[in-house]
């Protein structure tokens, strides 16, 4: 059995212990955190309205669709799909493949976090979007449905979750959030074992003071758009 396939089998063994089990923090799975979830999440919409309203009409004349739709690994293993507005050209997946097979150090540095820091796909729209986080604005969907959580590890594809080896099991067991430690601790800047180690932490010390604290701390990352590319 190839290394790809035994990762693939310990990622399902962490789901199916947590589906059939409750994290040793009540809170994550609390009436406290989905009521400070749904006031939150439409609280946020009403006040970003305006400019839900206004991104919407700009990215309506880009060409392409207005939201990117991809899925993402959740709570006990579910998949979800995770909404954003997009920020990249319609043929991104396909864009990346040429980048990556021509490109060496743009190759590198995707296999080591899953992101390129000059990204050649992103609009000049979408880098406004980013910069701004104006981008994940949707997700506030997500978090409505219960795919997501206002607060909570960040949500990524299983080809990432991967790499997260035995810390898989703290991801797994909250909703991958809007925000949180990682959001507003350098966000793109922070390596894959210190964001491993801040799910677990968050995991494992998550209350309704800590979450209050994430948002509003999250509040004055974005107004220094810090750490977002």
């Amino acid at each position: 059995m190839d290394g790809s396939s035994s990762h693939s089998l310990n990622l399902d063994h962490h789901a199916k212990v947590l589906a059939g089990s409750t994290s040793r923090n009540r809170y994550l799975s609390s009436r406290r955190k989905r009521g400070l979830d749904i006031v939150g999440a439409v609280g946020i919409g009403l006040f970003f309205s305006p400019v839900i309203v206004v991104v919407t009409a700009i990215m309506a004349f880009q060409k392409g669709s207005i939201f990117f739709v991809h899925e993402r690994i959740g709570h006990r293993g579910k998949r979800f799909s995770c909404y954003k507005f997009r920020s990249m050209v319609p043929d991104a997946d396909r864009v990346l493949e040429q980048i990556l097979e021509n490109d060496h150090a743009a190759r590198a540095e995707w296999n080591k976090g899953f992101k390129l820091r000059r990204d050649p796909r992103v609009t000049l729209v979408g880098a406004f979007l980013r910069k701004t986080s104006l981008d994940e604005l949707p997700q506030l969907l997500n978090v409505l449905k219960g795919d997501m959580s206002l607060v909570g590890p960040r949500p990524v594809v299983r080809e990432e979750l991967l790499r997260y080896g035995r810390g898989a099991r703290y991801y797994l067991s909250a909703r991958p959030g809007l925000t949180g430690l990682w959001q507003v601790s350098g966000r793109s800047d922070v390596d894959y074992r210190r964001r491993v180690a801040m799910d677990r932490a968050y995991s494992e010390r998550a209350d309704i003071g800590m979450d209050i604290n994430l948002i509003a701390r999250t509040v004055i990352v974005v107004l220094k758009l810090k750490g977002a590319y």
